[in-house]
């Protein structure tokens, strides 16, 4: 008899899971469109301009750590429901904010809470979907981040005439789908690799006999003590071991990437970018939508690619055309054409195609099962980092050098990107988490 699995199952536990994707891309986007109000309602700089931008990626580093922590010893389900319940909190937090040391506290709490979320969703989705659909699995949670992007711009589109106060309303609906993933964890099976690492078989073999026959629940649990076995622990401490520290280099280095690339610029600063190049407050306000609108049809096509092409040449891919089309962004914001909207477009399609879902997907995978977790939450650590690195200095270096050369920074940080990617990262597609315990230590 072959191993059988429910895939309607597994997506539908995937997407429940993925509303902290949703969430973490509602926290994501929603300064992009509140910027133009706030720098009104609290009169920001460019420092503070930059820091209320960033502070997300500060509470985000700190939820990792609790992530880390929390899943580790309660199981990955809790940490969810913790996160959910922070999302809720810092939404009205932030929208009933009367300063801006207010404002920023409640920012910090959303990022706790988007920390929290970017760890957990993918680490679970891994964790209980089947190797041959993995792939496409974690990159729902890409799907999520990218849907609760385009839908936050929309909303926050249709809020744009409210007033100065427009801003609180355009945080303050980030209450409803925290409560919606509240309600949708409840029914969630705990990961069946946590169970078995807390010695709770029948419960791990009950979990894995909702997604697949006996044949699969016998094999997966095989595995799944054949990869704990390869670890003893969770702890920080075994990553700059000599065993592991290449594969935790890799990993971090592609989380940095990421964001050190630059898109994540355009998201959160596309009305500082248009309005250097002459655009009304209405019109920065449209380009947030086209793109988000890029982001998610760019988003469902990767779902497709991400398990048939496989991770490298994708991001072989993203890193070598985001080099390029930066370089001719530079050139069209220096000259102030309107064709810098066509090329920040490509370059958003191409980014959700490539480095946005794969980098994640590589983050939930390459790491043994002995420090998965541990690793997952330091290389997502790395990535808030770099992020608020990135967010934190746009406003400043727009200010110093011109929005135009700080995009060929950017360009150079993705050629250096291709470089590493076509040195170092091997191929996972189609591989057991078990197997590629075995690549990675070998590796190593």
């Amino acid at each position: 008899m072959d191993a059988v699995y429910n895939a309607k199952y597994v997506l539908f536990i995937s997407f429940i899971s993925a509303l902290g994707g949703y969430l973490f891309g509602f926290d994501f986007a929603v300064i992009s469109s509140a910027l133009p109000f706030l720098r009104v309602q609290f009169g920001l700089d460019a420092y503070w301009e930059g820091f209320a931008t960033a502070c997300l990626a500060i509470g985000a580093i700190g939820g990792c750590v609790f992530a880390g922590k929390i899943s580790e010893r309660f199981g990955r389900r809790r940490g969810l429901m913790y996160a959910a319940v922070v999302f809720a909190l810092s939404s009205m937090g932030m929208a009933f904010s009367p300063s801006l040391l207010a404002f920023i506290f409640f920012r910090f709490a959303a990022g706790f809470g988007v920390g929290m979320a970017s760890m957990l969703s993918p680490i679970y989705i891994a964790e209980i979907s089947p190797p041959k659909i993995r792939g496409r699995m974690v990159a729902v949670n890409q799907l999520a981040i990218v849907t609760g992007i385009l839908v936050t711009n929309l909303v926050n589109y249709s809020f744009r005439n409210l007033g100065e106060d427009a801003w609180r309303w355009m945080f303050g609906v980030g209450v409803f789908p925290s409560l919606l993933f509240l309600l949708g964890i409840l029914v969630l099976p705990e990961s069946p690799g946590w169970l078995v690492a807390k010695e709770r078989h029948s419960d791990a073999e009950a979990a894995l006999s909702k997604i697949g026959n006996g044949m699969y629940v016998s094999e997966t649990m095989n595995g799944i003590k054949k990869a704990l076995s390869r670890g003893k622990s969770g702890n920080f401490s075994l990553l700059f071991s000599k065993v592991y520290l290449p594969v935790i280099t890799i990993g971090v280095v592609l989380a940095m990437f990421q964001q050190l690339c630059g898109i994540n610029v355009v998201f959160n600063y596309t009305s500082n970018i248009f309005e250097s190049i002459g655009a009304s407050k209405d019109d920065q306000l449209l380009q947030t939508v086209f793109i988000g609108g890029v982001n998610l049809v760019f988003t469902i096509f990767a779902m497709m690619l991400v398990d048939r092409v496989g991770r490298r040449p994708l991001m072989l891919a993203g890193s070598g055309g985001l080099f390029i089309l930066y370089m001719i962004i530079a050139y069209f914001l220096a000259i102030k054409s309107a064709l810098v909207s066509v090329f920040l477009l490509l370059a958003i399609g191409l980014f959700a195609t490539t480095l946005a879902p794969v980098t994640w997907v590589l983050i939930s995978e390459i790491f043994p099962s002995g420090i998965r977790v541990a690793a997952s939450s330091f290389a997502v650590l790395c990535l808030w980092f770099a992020y608020f690195i990135t967010i934190f200095t746009f406003p400043l270096l727009q200010k110093a050098i011109g929005t135009d050369h700080t995009f060929y920074i950017y360009s150079a940080v993705c050629l250096l990107g291709f470089v590493f990617i076509g040195f170092k990262v091997k191929e996972t597609n189609g591989r057991s988490l078990d197997e590629m315990d075995a690549l990675f230590s070998a590796h190593g």
